[in-house]
């Protein structure tokens, strides 16, 4: 009698009922190998299908990423595909600011009095001052030799003595004279006779005293004398020199040591510019600046140069050495200008120029001319109105015609423009 095992009837009928053709070892009571060929084909099932599902899905990727790639650049910067840069503007508008003028020229003297010989010259014998010091007003710069021309005045003023002398003689005999007409000792005749030579002699001391002045104002005159107080600049005499009235200049003074500079501009500098403006005055060679204010436009421009000499007066300072260059900053005026950060502003061979953003978000290239340029920024005087975006920075890694993202700052306060 064969017994089956009810553990491998149930297996057979499962298997059985799969449809896979296997059967179960009635002896050995496992199963057969078709069973485990129907476990393998499963597993292989089940990776392809997970290998189909992941090539669609790249499939499906690689076609989004094409159509992507089809987008106009609108539609992909509506869709976050394309960054824009972002770049600051400002808008400047117009500021106040001080027109300044920077010339060069020449120091000097605001009133050089040069000094001579006023009489007939002679040798001199005596040097009293050096250039760089201080004289009053008719003081000694140096003497000449007067021993002729004083024996001419002892002279004359002997003669003066002579013609008092006589004029006492003939006024005593007129005052006796007449006391004696009315007794009758003497005629009326003789009376006017002593009368006429009393008034010969009075005029013979008025000859004889203005000679002798003549004499001592023509010594007076060899002394050569500071004409007014002031600094002396230059001397040109010395002890020994012969001198007359055609030997030149022998000093040079400057009238109460009163300095100028002498400034050279063209004649549209000189437009608008007046008496009484500021100026700043560096002489070359020294950090030290002076200020002082234009006293004097040059009514006429000259034709070969086309310029005009400003004269900038200078209180005295040792510094200022009449006859050295030196460079100023005058302010001519206030002007309405844009005004920028240095940083806005950028050079090339063609010139100076700045980036403004228009209407369409893209980048313009602007020519502009630049004027003063101070701590509060760069004034344009030319190239902008003042209402429009102009790019504060980043404007050389900028190209005309390329789209950017403006951002609006402040602009520079207008009270810090002043110059």
């Amino acid at each position: 009698m064969i017994y089956f095992d009810n553990t491998a009837r149930m297996g057979a009928l499962e298997v059985g009922r799969d449809g896979d053709g296997g059967g179960m070892n009635y002896e050995t009571g496992s199963f057969t190998q078709g069973q485990l060929t129907a476990d393998g084909t499963r597993s292989s099932r089940k990776r392809w299908l997970i290998g189909a599902v992941i090539a669609l899905l790249l499939a499906a990727g690689v076609w989004a990423f094409a159509r992507r790639g089809e987008q106009p650049p609108a539609a992909a910067a509506a869709s976050g595909g394309e960054q824009l840069p972002s770049v600051s503007v400002v808008v400047p508008g117009r500021t106040s600011v001080d027109r300044g003028i920077a010339a060069t020229g020449t120091l000097a003297a605001r009133r050089e009095m040069p000094v001579g010989v006023a009489g007939e010259g002679g040798m001199i014998t005596r040097v009293a001052v050096e250039p760089g010091q201080w004289v009053r007003a008719g003081q000694v710069l140096a003497t000449v030799d007067r021993s002729v021309q004083t024996q001419t005045a002892a002279a004359l003023g002997a003669q003066v003595s002579v013609a008092r002398a006589d004029l006492t003689l003939a006024q005593a005999e007129l005052d006796r004279a007449a006391t004696l007409v009315d007794r009758g000792f003497i005629s009326k005749a003789d009376l006017q006779r002593r009368t006429a030579t009393r008034d010969a002699a009075a005029a013979r001391v008025k000859v004889a005293s203005a000679s002798y002045a003549e004499s001592t104002a023509r010594n007076g005159r060899l002394d050569i004398r500071a004409p007014a107080d002031g600094l002396v600049l230059t001397r040109q005499a010395e002890p020994g020199q012969i001198v007359s009235s055609g030997s030149g200049v022998l000093f040079r003074m400057a009238q109460g040591g009163q300095m100028e500079m002498r400034a050279q501009m063209s004649e549209a500098d000189l437009q608008g510019l007046r008496a009484g403006a500021r100026a700043v005055v560096t002489p070359v060679g020294s950090t030290r600046s002076f200020t002082g204010e234009v006293w004097q436009v040059s009514p006429v421009i000259d034709p070969q140069t086309r310029q005009g000499i400003a004269r900038i007066a200078l209180r005295y300072d040792p510094a200022l050495r009449p006859g050295g260059f030196a460079s100023a900053q005058v302010v001519g005026g206030v002007s309405s200008v844009p005004l920028l950060p240095e940083s806005a502003v950028q050079s090339d061979g063609k010139g100076n120029y700045v980036y403004i953003i228009d209407a369409q978000s893209r980048a313009e290239r602007r020519a502009v001319t630049v004027g003063q340029v101070t701590d509060a920024g760069v004034s344009v005087v030319d190239g902008l109105a003042g209402n429009e975006r102009v790019v504060m920075a980043a404007g050389a890694f900028l190209s005309p015609g390329q789209k950017v993202n403006p951002v609006l700052k402040r602009a520079t306060p207008p009270v810090a423009a002043k110059g």
